[in-house]
């Protein structure tokens, strides 16, 4: 007998389903050079120590985030998010990981993209896709990016708890979960089957 419960993948972006990392590469793709020569030499010093392993990369990005999005309009870079999530983020994606999204998707699986990348572009990726997103958001007040992250970094804890809260992982027949990094641990460990680079952990 079948079971009627569908199953639940959970995939990292980052690195997972890329090949590279598609935050840095939009904000160089969206961020306007003045901003980053204005705050070189405040941001240098804690990008330094993040290459070097001494400064987490889950603060690092809401900073570099806040120094290229504060008081952008929301519809032009909404734009440039859609640009880029149409005809720079498909020259990056793994073979491996796009099959795999779409096995779930003919299986009738849930299947979440759940990363610390920016909804400003994700969003358009994950609905040509048909898939569903838990990102870090950004903060919009009258029509232009505050520069803020909505609820912090999704990364790390705050992956598995974002994940928890909004779907009942004992509704579900079986749980997937596909990552690359340490901040993916924690989702990693709701699955009942689980994937580090591609490579099975249980």
């Amino acid at each position: 007998m079948t079971n009627s419960k569908p199953s639940l993948a959970l995939f990292d972006f980052d690195g997972t389903i890329t090949h590279a990392d598609m935050f840095s590469k939009f904000i160089r793709h969206s961020a306007k050079k003045r901003r980053f020569i204005l705050w070189g030499s405040f941001i240098l010093p804690f990008f330094i120590a993040f290459k070097a392993g001494l400064f987490p990369a889950r603060v690092l990005r809401p900073m570099v985030a806040y120094i290229a999005f504060k008081g952008r309009n929301a519809q032009q870079l909404e734009s440039l998010g859609a640009y880029y999530a149409k005809h720079i983020i498909p020259l990056h994606i793994r073979e491996v990981a796009l099959n795999k999204i779409r096995w779930h998707i003919e299986r009738g699986d849930q299947v979440v993209l759940v990363s610390a990348s920016l909804d400003i572009y994700l969003k358009f990726w994950c609905d040509a896709m048909a898939i569903t997103l838990i990102c870090s958001e950004m903060e919009i007040i009258n029509g232009k990016y505050s520069g803020r992250y909505l609820a912090g970094d999704c990364s790390g804890d705050r992956k598995a708890s974002k994940v928890k809260a909004r779907y009942p992982l004992q509704d579900y027949h079986k749980i997937y979960a596909y990552g690359d990094t340490h901040e993916d641990l924690s989702m990693l460990a709701l699955a009942d089957e689980a994937y580090m680079n591609w490579q099975p952990l249980r």
